[in-house]
């Protein structure tokens, strides 16, 4: 029995710890601050439509999932904290509903987040179809989309003249097999290389050319050759996109949304906490000390995953709260029955926790099936947060129901007296 308290009283010391931990990460600069998404750490939200009007309806999804990771890595590489790049469909419009969110936190001022996202050119390449009063050029469907990489070279030119620039690409597997059968079908053909819809190089198809490598050649001078294949290398779109809507949330309104959910969060905890004390005794202090120990982790694995904390998530943690208080009740409840039937102290405790497992496993599992599939299909980052934020409170809320309080409850329970009979319970003697 001594060997309960000695561990009920690590587990106090090591909530307090982490409750440390907490406080004292949370200045500015700390790696383990909490990190907090545009709506609360104020920024910049940007809209882009897509124009997928030259692809295949089935080829759009591919599509708008490489456009996202491709402006994701341009805006990783100029520093912005935490953004979220993020594809919206179903909409209405010229862009047939395909469009880009791009949220940058803490980016204020518009110029500079479009100046991060940047102009980063798409790259196609079209066959020429001659008409009677000038080429046409038709889409062959290889694009950016299918781009692994990009690098400067400088070809041999006439004697005594300086090399001129050359960019060579090399394409993924699929795109170089796509460049096979394009050059394979068309030879004798010219092939238009386009950037940004302009032709900058169409050179005629000799042979058929495997190994997923094509170079283009033109007029361009070393430098602008050099920014071609370092804007490709960050990124060539595999659709054009558009800014159709900026929005600029300032920081001061996060911080209102931090203090309000503070202050629900705590006034909430109390009433909860009071309430426990009220109705279940010694009981409910043992609650309210678990439920402490499950804020301090949780906001402890908020830091250390670390979790995006939005206006959504902060909902689902106060929510996650209360949630936390249901496996007690139910421990709870049992053990008052079995202190009713005549059982020992300690025995009660016991078998209130072993009875009551079943419904607090079955309860916990369906919730957190029921927040992976909002997670999974929530679709936007407000619902993903919001599901994030709630699996985790119920996992958390089930671990320490069933180590810390069972713990403090057994160390405080190993005196069976009538006197401790009455503290666990209303009415029992």
């Amino acid at each position: 029995m001594g060997s309960s308290r000695i561990f009920a009283a690590l587990i106090l010391a090591l909530g307090v710890l982490i409750g440390y931990f907490v406080y004292t990460t949370e200045t500015p600069g700390n790696s383990y601050a909490f990190t907090y998404g545009l709506d609360l750490a104020g920024g910049t939200h940007l809209l882009y439509g897509a124009d997928t009007n030259e692809l295949e309806p089935s080829a759009v999804p591919d599509a708008m999932n490489s456009l996202r990771d491709v402006i994701e890595r341009r805006v990783n590489l100029f520093g912005v904290s935490e953004p979220l790049v993020q594809v919206e469909r179903g909409g209405v419009g010229s862009d047939g509903g395909n469009r880009l969110i791009v949220e940058l936190p803490g980016v204020t001022n518009i110029e500079e987040a479009i100046a991060a996202i940047g102009k980063t050119p798409t790259l196609d390449f079209r066959l020429a179809v001659p008409d009677q009063t000038s080429t046409a050029y038709v889409a062959t469907g290889l694009t950016g989309q299918y781009l692994e990489r990009a690098q400067l070279e400088f070809g041999s030119n006439a004697p005594g003249a300086l090399p001129s620039p050359v960019i060579l690409l090399t394409f993924t597997a699929e795109g170089g097999e796509r460049f096979k059968n394009i050059t394979e079908a068309n030879v004798g053909s010219a092939l238009g290389i386009f950037l940004d819809n302009q032709l900058i190089s169409d050179p005629v198809i000799q042979e058929a050319i495997p190994g997923g490598k094509a170079t283009i050649t033109g007029t361009f001078t070393a430098e602008e050759a050099r920014e071609i294949v370092r804007n490709l290398n960050f990124g060539a779109l595999p659709v054009p996109i558009s800014l159709l809507s900026s929005q600029t949330v300032g920081a001061s309104l996060g911080q209102e949304a931090i203090a309000a959910s503070a202050f629900a969060g705590l006034i909430g905890f109390l009433l909860v906490v009071v309430f426990l004390i009220a109705w279940y005794r010694l009981p409910g202090v043992v609650a309210g000390l678990a439920l402490l120990a499950y804020v301090a982790l949780s906001l402890a694995i908020f830091k250390l995953i670390p979790v995006t904390l939005t206006v959504a998530g902060l909902a689902a943690f106060i929510l996650s709260i209360g949630m936390a208080v249901d496996a007690n009740i139910l421990i709870f409840e049992r053990t008052r029955e079995e202190l009713e039937q005549g059982k020992s102290l300690i025995e009660a405790i016991e078998l209130g926790f072993n009875r009551a497992w079943l419904s607090i496993r079955d309860s916990n599992l369906s919730s957190i099936i029921t927040g992976t599939i909002l997670y999974w299909m929530g679709g936007t980052a407000l619902i993903q947060g919001f599901a994030l934020v709630f699996v985790i409170g119920v996992l958390l809320s089930m671990f320490t129901a069933i180590t810390v309080s069972r713990t403090l409850l057994l160390a405080i329970g190993m005196r069976d007296t009538p006197l401790a009979r009455r503290l666990f319970g209303n009415g029992i003697a």
